[in-house]
């Protein structure tokens, strides 16, 4: 399940481990925001507190401090809280109310975060629509927001535009326009945002004092396993939770610390993680455009960075990059991220000089987080909070019952399905779509009653309370560090000229993380494989991410007795020649389009020497 040496894979914790990283962290918990701690630690669903809250509380506190850069830019904390609250005024002249959405279709920039503000001040709820996404993905990803107001900006107009969501047929919504580097004039339609809030009050709303944390603070999408993207609910309360956990208690932020975040704006790991443990101290976000394998440590050391947020997939491209005598030449002493494969862990902090990783483990709808405050290492850390993980059968891809219909644990060091516990303090926010909801939910687990929240991960139990995350399951695959749908890129391929079905999953590619998408094609009579143009139709209709690199063709798919593909096989096989039997191809150029897999190619990708 893991490509892991297996010393590696099976690490257990021990109590050694956890002492030695608990008397590590003793000085650096001196720098702590106490009363923050305080507040966490009284922190109920009920309670009137926000992430406007916080920004307020720093602007008081510590005005001049730098809270954001960008690139050439930058806002200290009371110039942070002003823009919101003038950006916050043009929502309201648009009708924005509390429990309202605005939907936010932007690429990285300062005006993001200053837009998520503004509507949380107002007890609105921002909506983060991926900027990647097209066509028919992204109009259903804004339908689901039903966005009483849309921030647009002019990189993204062209995306909007293949929806049906559009000024000129949807006069239920507000546009508001940002017009990017350029400053773009507002096209018909649009209303430019920066000068409709340029004469607002600076002034703190009253509204932000009546948001409970238990109120929906953003919607963050995510692929789920129904083939096209769900809305999950992420409210203050988790927030806020997240914020003291892990910038406070496990990553430790100093007021003195910034931290380089080049992941989109549009992720957990940005919004939650990265800036959550930032305002946990009061200290300095640094954001970019996007992730440059060979421009990272410059752009770090221009930001005079001390800590970055990563996902697994990131750290593996900077290890790729040739050695330097400068890969040291910096100030960072911490990262923190999710999907650091075991076997990189060593190799990264010993050849770029990271004290510490903080690997934790997450979702954007779980209602439970595990985070390596101890500083071990190949773990994905520690949660106080109840969690089970148990058998899973991979066949029937489904939790194992026993005979009374209960679920079973795994063995200490086994690896099975992750299942988090629902409770009063511990809720499942859910998705905006229950019904979608409710399907993660599992009950009667082990007792009559209970009910416990399906991660749709399988981990290894490491002792202690600690996991390893192993794999995901079920008909999503992760790639680029994106999710996946099996059903969305089926269905791409399944509007494509001469294909007659499509079976989509992932398989493991050597030296990379996570799992590549692969097609096993049936093409319709009397046609062959147009490798270019499908390379071309699918570019169209997908993110990168999304297009799978290998297809398999064959003349009839194998059958379930409930008339269902097979996967099963099919990953197993994967692209080896030796296994499948039938003809391969890979996308090694988009351009060029699917060409036939060769012995040389597959050496080549088998040695490391052939990136996809």
């Amino acid at each position: 399940m893991t490509d892991a040496p297996a010393a590696e894979a099976g690490r257990r914790v021990t109590v050694g481990d956890v002492v030695r990283g608990a008397l590590r962290a003793v000085p650096e918990l001196l720098d702590v925001d106490l009363p923050g701690l305080l507040r966490l630690a009284t922190l109920r669903p009920t309670s009137r507190e926000s992430l406007g809250r916080v920004v307020e509380r720093w602007a008081r506190r510590a005005p001049g401090r730098v809270a954001l850069r960008f690139e050439d830019h930058a806002l200290t904390y009371a110039e942070l809280n002003a823009a919101a609250n003038r950006v916050a005024g043009a929502l309201r002249a648009q009708g924005v109310r509390a429990g309202d959405v605005v939907g936010i279709l932007m690429e990285t920039r300062l005006e993001v975060l200053v837009t998520i503000v503004a509507t949380v001040k107002l007890g609105a709820v921002a909506g983060l629509l991926n900027h990647q996404q097209r066509g028919r993905v992204l109009e259903h990803s804004v339908g689901l927001l039903a966005a009483r107001a849309l921030v647009v900006s002019a990189e993204c107009e062209e995306a909007l535009r293949t929806t049906c969501f559009v000024p000129e047929t949807t006069p239920g919504t507000a546009f508001l326009w940002h017009g990017g580097d350029g400053d773009a004039p507002a096209p018909r339609g649009f209303k430019d945002l920066r000068a409709a809030s340029r004469l607002r009050s600076s002034q703190n709303p009253r509204s932000t004092r009546s948001v409970r944390a238990s109120a929906p603070c953003y919607f963050v999408f995510t692929s789920g396993t129904t083939g096209l993207p769900k809305a999950s609910v992420m409210t203050h309360y988790r927030w806020l939770t997240s914020m003291g956990a892990v910038g406070a208690l496990a990553l430790r932020i100093r007021p003195d610390d910034t931290l380089y975040c080049c992941l989109p704006l549009y992720h957990n790991n940005a919004l939650t993680i990265a800036w959550g443990a930032v305002l946990s101290a009061g200290a300095t976000l640094a954001i970019d455009r996007r992730f440059s394998a060979s421009r990272f440590w410059d752009r770090v050391r221009a930001y005079d960075a001390t800590a970055f947020a990563y996902i697994g997939e990131l750290l593996r491209y900077l290890l790729n990059q040739p050695p330097a005598a400068s890969d040291r030449d910096h100030r960072v002493r911490l990262v923190t991220g999710n999907g650091l494969r075991p076997e990189l862990w060593a190799a990264f902090e010993e050849r770029f000089g990271i004290e510490r990783v903080c690997e934790f483990y997450g979702a954007s709808e779980s209602n439970i987080a595990f985070v390596n405050a101890f500083g071990v290492r190949q773990t994905a850390g520690f949660t106080p909070l109840s969690f089970a993980i148990v058998r899973w059968d991979v066949d029937a891809e489904a939790p194992i019952r026993d005979a009374a219909g209960r679920l079973e644990r795994v063995a200490p060091g086994g690896v099975g399905l992750l299942i988090s516990e629902i409770t009063a303090r511990r809720p499942f926010d859910g998705y905006t779509d229950a019904a979608a909801g409710e399907k993660k939910v599992l009950r009667d687990v082990f007792e009559p009653g209970d009910a416990w929240l399906d991660s749709g991960d399988l981990v290894r139990d490491q002792g202690l309370r600690h996991i390893q995350f192993v794999d995901r399951v079920g008909d999503t695959f992760r790639w680029k560090g994106e999710n996946v749908a099996t059903g969305e890129v089926e269905a791409a391929l399944a509007r494509a000229p001469g294909v007659e079905q499509a079976v989509v999953y992932g398989v493991r590619v050597p030296g990379a993380d996570g799992r590549a998408g692969m097609a096993a094609l049936t093409l319709a009579p009397g046609r062959a494989l147009d490798g270019r143009g499908l390379a071309a139709a699918l570019g169209e209709a997908l993110p990168p991410y999304a297009v799978p690199l290998f297809l398999r063709v064959r003349a009839e798919h194998e059958l379930t007795g409930t008339f269902k593909p097979k996967k099963g096989p099919l990953k197993e096989a994967g692209f080896d020649p030796a296994r499948v039997g039938e003809p391969l191809y890979v996308l090694r150029d988009r351009a060029a389009g699917y060409e036939p897999l060769t012995d040389e190619i597959l050496a080549g990708i088998a040695a490391g020497r052939l990136r996809l």
